[in-house]
Formats: structure tokens, C-alpha cells, sequence
């Protein structure tokens, strides 16, 4: 078994009396430490599949494996442990909690999980994400005093803190320009290939696509393997200013 498996997966949601089916039988597998992208248009389940694979949500039928657990009949409490403990988000929009510093963002996953760790170990832990992302400098900073992309990396030092063994990214260079964009995606690189980290890449962007190892086209709630993949590539990181 893949560290990722799913099974026949589907998802429907019920608006009164209407059902509205958006995965309709999905099954796929990841492997540990591998880099894949999940590309569809709007409405096509992408995002709704990424909210199950990270926990947030749970499919109408169909069974879901993460490390060998099947994840399909947790709780919701025990889903959200296993969440904290395991997954990391980026969002499109950073999702910053606008009235914090940049540290105060990224301590607030270590307060879900805390596992014994002292104010002060939590803080050091924090700042130290902060700086593997050349911010270092700027951790008392609120959002609104740093860059599009200086605020990303604020996210991605969040996603990282609690050493998740996947990183889940919901369109993370839509906000971007294509330079900021792209260092962005170096960073994802290096996580990947370096760190080892499972990274799933959800886009419509073939050019952020094309930085997996697989690319998974999901049409109709189902996945389409038959798009194209991405040539065999070696990224080098650049330097962050």
C-alpha cells in the first residue's frame, strides 16, 4: 500500500431536497515522499478532493488511507489530531491572521498540538521555521507590512512547523507575480527533493504543474490520467531577498 491511497472515493453534498454529486469515484495513490499535481478547471472537484486527502472533510462513501490508517471512519476529532499533526496548508490567499505577527501566525499550529513544548521552546521553533524562508528579519511584522510574497512564506513556515509529513497547496502562486511565483515553487522543489516532504499540488496552471513528478487531470469528479506528464527535471533553489 501507498503512503496515500484512496479508494473509490465520492463526495455529494445535499442542498435540501437537491443532491449535488462532485467526486464521483475517485481512486488513486501517492508515494511517500513524492511530488504530484491535481489539475482541473473550476467546478471540476479538485478542491474537494484536496479537503479530503487533508482531513478537513469527509467523503460520502468510498475509503481513504493515510500511513496505513484508514482515515474514511475516524471521527471528526480524530481526523483534525491526525490533521494537526501530519498535514500542512498553504492557501491561495495565505489565510494570515491579519492582526498577528508573522511569529504569532506560526505558533498558532504548535498551540493545537503543543506536545509538552514550553512557551519558549514554541517560540524558538517558530522563529526558526521563519528563517529557513529568509525571515528572519521580519517576524514581528503584521501581513500587511510584507509583500505578497514575503506573506506566503510566512504560510508555508506555518504549514512547516509542526514537521508535517505532507504539504497540501491549494493554487499557492495565484496571489503571485510569475517571478515571486516561481521562487515560490523552487521552495516546493526543495522540500520535495531535499526534505523528502509529500507535497500535492492542486492548480490549473500547467506551468506549476510541471514541478511534479505525476500530473492527475480531474474531470467530471473523476481522475483522468491520460493528460499529459511533466519531462524529468532537476530544479536548483535560488537565493530569497
Amino acid at each position: 500500500m501507498e503512503f496515500i491511497e484512496l479508494e473509490e472515493i465520492r463526495k455529494t453534498y445535499y442542498l435540501g431536497e437537491v443532491s449535488l454529486p462532485v467526486l464521483n469515484g475517485i481512486s488513486m495513490s501517492i508515494p511517500r515522499g513524492g511530488m504530484v499535481a491535481l489539475m482541473g478547471s473550476s467546478g471540476s472537484g479538485k478542491s474537494t478532493l484536496m479537503n479530503i486527502l487533508g482531513c478537513l472533510d469527509h467523503p460520502t462513501s468510498g475509503r481513504y488511507w493515510f500511513d496505513g490508517q484508514e482515515i474514511s471512519c475516524l471521527t471528526a476529532k480524530e481526523r483534525a489530531r491526525l490533521r494537526n499533526r501530519m498535514i500542512g496548508f498553504v492557501f491561495q490567499s495565505f489565510n494570515l491572521l491579519p492582526r498577528m505577527t508573522a511569529l504569532e501566525n506560526v505558533l498558532v499550529p504548535l498551540m493545537y498540538t503543543r506536545e509538552d513544548l514550553s512557551d519558549r521552546e514554541m517560540a524558538r521553533r517558530a522563529a526558526e521555521s521563519l528563517g529557513r524562508f529568509g525571515l528572519g528579519d521580519r517576524l514581528d511584522h503584521q501581513p500587511s507590512q510584507l509583500s505578497g510574497g514575503q506573506q506566503q512564506r510566512v504560510a508555508i513556515a506555518r504549514a512547516l512547523v509542526n514537521r508535517p509529513e505532507v504539504l497540501l497547496a491549494d493554487e499557492p502562486t495565484g496571489n503571485l507575480d510569475s517571478r515571486t511565483g516561481e521562487e515560490l515553487l523552487q521552495m516546493f522543489d526543495h522540500l520535495h527533493e531535499v526534505e523528502r516532504i509529500t507535497i500535492v499540488l492542486v492548480t490549473h496552471d500547467a506551468g506549476v504543474a510541471r514541478h511534479a513528478q505525476r500530473i492527475m487531470h480531474i474531470r467530471d469528479g473523476l481522475i483522468d490520467n491520460g493528460g499529459p506528464q511533466p519531462p524529468e527535471a532537476h530544479h536548483e533553489m535560488v537565493p530569497h531577498p
